[in-house]
């Protein structure tokens, strides 16, 4: 089973083990900008309404006017209202609050999972959790998520998680809870096609991750490495630019012997390692 299979199960089987309370959703959950809201009064049509939280926290309502609810839960807020409508209307009300859109507290996932979106942030919820809801990793996926949150006060700050260290090594730190309006970046895995020819082992077309700089080196070493006649004096990179073909010979032995930076290739990239005169 290769890695990537072994997250797809884990995250099926995270749902199951870490499911959002149902119970928790509707009442731990804080009221807040934007949600959208059904109230019913029991007998009394004429005060249910479905009205959406404004900027500053408040709704307005037939009889009780504008009343502030963010930062309530469902549940406080059923009893706020209960309160206001007994104190001067009803001898025994009976209310009940909905949340219909969640609005406030919302996680953008994006990236490399199969449900890239915006989704709820209901109670406690963490990383992997939140993976699972946006339908698990992508094939694409590197082994790397970055976790943006903003604050207030309009400052940001970012965390690199490493999915190895998260998954295979167990490090439950990594699976940080998750606040509202973070955003979670799953990595997408970038590589570049270079193309080696001549006295290489494996000549041909190779495919390179892209983390950090693509090298001369590290491409003649996924090749398998020179052969016993290569002239490594001289190998030859070819590189189109704005339709032109660019030449560069190098001497690989300066390389080795750190005469030299190994030289960094891009993408389309055709390297040449000719045949020794002896």
């Amino acid at each position: 089973m290769n890695f990537k299979n072994f997250l797809f199960i884990f995250f099926i089987f995270a749902s199951f083990v870490f499911p959002v309370d149902q119970k928790d959703k509707g009442y731990s959950y804080k009221i807040g900008p934007k949600d959208l809201l059904t109230i019913s009064v029991f007998e009394v049509p004429e005060l249910n309404i479905t009205v959406r939280v404004s900027e500053d926290g408040a709704i307005v309502t037939p009889l009780l006017g504008n009343i502030h609810v963010s930062g309530l839960t469902r549940f406080q807020l059923e009893k706020k209202l209960i309160k206001l409508l007994e104190k001067n209307y009803l001898k025994s009300a009976q209310v009940t609050v909905f949340i219909k859109e969640y609005q406030s507290k919302l996680v953008s996932v994006i990236g490399a999972v199969k449900k890239p979106g915006n989704y709820e942030l209901v109670g406690r919820q963490t990383l992997l959790q939140m993976i699972s809801i946006a339908g698990g990793l992508t094939e694409g996926a590197s082994d790397r998520i970055v976790i943006i949150r903003q604050y207030e006060n309009g400052k940001s700050a970012s965390l690199v998680i490493d999915l190895d260290e998260l998954m295979l090594q167990g490090n439950p730190k990594l699976n940080v809870p998750l606040q509202a309006n973070d955003i979670v970046n799953v990595s997408v895995e970038r590589y570049i096609d270079i193309y080696v020819f001549g006295q290489v082992k494996n000549p041909g077309h190779i495919k390179m991750k892209k983390n950090g700089d693509v090298t001369l080196l590290r491409v003649i070493a996924q090749a398998g490495g020179f052969s016993e006649r290569a002239r490594k004096s001289s190998v030859l990179i070819k590189r189109k630019i704005n339709e032109k073909e660019m030449r560069t010979k190098i001497n690989v032995k300066n390389i080795l012997r750190g005469k030299r930076k190994d030289f960094i290739l891009k993408d389309g990239d055709i390297i040449h390692v000719p045949e020794s005169m002896l």
